[in-house]
């Protein structure tokens, strides 16, 4: 049996599928399977994965179901006692499933181990950010409030944390991990799952073993939507650890909102939500100021010339600041 199962989720992503399993096979950990899970492409992706010779390889073929509905096929599938999730547009460092082994061998307690991300843009090259946490001690409250996981790709976690939280869900009439309601947010809910409801504890590993790409025509490009699918979190996460909505409620939905913020201000558009978005986070926890003043007010600054300067010129401020307080801070939102 392999020791890790890597499950893709694949769809549409024809382009980049070649890369990520790339990826995969070149790990120096080689005791693994690849699940590839077609989620109802219609595109040359799953003959590419196919065409591949490699007999760690499995392709499943599935009506769309979305990225929860795809992981959780995979999850279904896994032999693994670890399983690793790469979405198809994202790349591995070769090491990535060696050190994310050792991590959790090490430590017995850990169910999710995850590692720090480098932010690259559409053609592969490294844009000069990192995503990563701050600190290294996660308790349910920092799985709410500020995702530390960062991205599907960031993770590698035991079978045993995956199954603590397994349901079987009525609505789809099979056993979900993640929950195939949410098209997006679905990772943050099933990380936030996790951490209040079982004792399966976060480890991080603080190297940039991830190469999570940029897409600004993805899921997360229309940060309104995006907005209303987080609402929808929260109100999950109260539905089974209303304590920790009751206290943390108001400062993870002001992290969100600035997280948004960024997003919105980085897709330049003329019409963008950022600065309401900024002043709605300063109204909900207004102390965001004196957690983080440099990232907030460096956030606030870009949203508010963004609203007020021509395009041209504000590209150019813009790109600056918002490069200047993510190196300052190394913070995801």
């Amino acid at each position: 049996m392999p020791h890790v199962s890597v499950i893709i989720p694949l769809y549409q992503t024809q382009r980049y599928i070649a890369g990520a399993l790339a990826s995969v096979l070149a790990q120096t950990y080689a005791d693994f399977e690849v699940i590839v899970i077609d989620d109802g492409s219609t595109d040359d992706g799953p003959a590419i994965a196919r065409a591949i010779s490699d007999p760690r390889i499995r392709v499943i073929t599935q009506a769309n179901r979305g990225l929860a509905g795809a992981r959780n096929a995979g999850i279904a599938h896994a032999r693994g006692a670890y399983l690793a999730f790469l979405d198809a547009d994202d790349t591995w460092h070769p090491e990535k499933l060696d050190r994310h082994v050792r991590h959790l061998q090490a430590n017995p307690s850990v169910g999710v181990s995850f590692s720090a991300s480098r932010f690259i843009d559409d053609d592969g090259a490294p844009i000069g950010l990192i995503q990563k946490p701050t600190g290294t001690a996660f308790e349910a409250s920092d799985i709410f409030c500020r995702n530390p996981v960062g991205n599907g790709s960031a993770p590698v976690i035991r079978a045993a944390t995956l199954d603590a939280i397994a349901v079987f869900d009525p609505r789809f009439q099979r056993t979900c991990w993640f929950d195939e309601s949410f098209r997006q947010s679905e990772d943050i809910e099933c990380w936030t799952r996790i951490a209040a409801t079982t004792a399966w504890r976060f480890g991080y590993i603080d190297e940039a073993l991830t190469d999570y790409r940029v897409n600004t025509s993805g899921l997360s490009a229309n940060t309104t939507k995006q907005l209303e699918t987080w609402q929808r979190f929260r109100d999950k996460v109260a539905s089974y650890a209303p304590a920790l909505v009751a206290a943390h409620g108001r400062r993870a939905q002001a992290y969100q909102l600035r997280y948004l913020a960024r997003r919105a201000v980085r897709g330049g558009a003329a019409n963008s939500p950022a600065f309401a978005m900024m002043c709605a986070a300063l109204r909900a926890h207004p102390r965001l100021l004196i957690e983080e003043p440099a990232r907030t007010l460096v956030t606030l600054a870009a949203s508010i010339a963004q609203k007020l300067l021509p395009q041209t010129l504000f590209d150019a401020a813009s790109a600056w600041a918002l490069a200047r307080a993510t190196r300052v801070s190394g913070l995801r939102v």
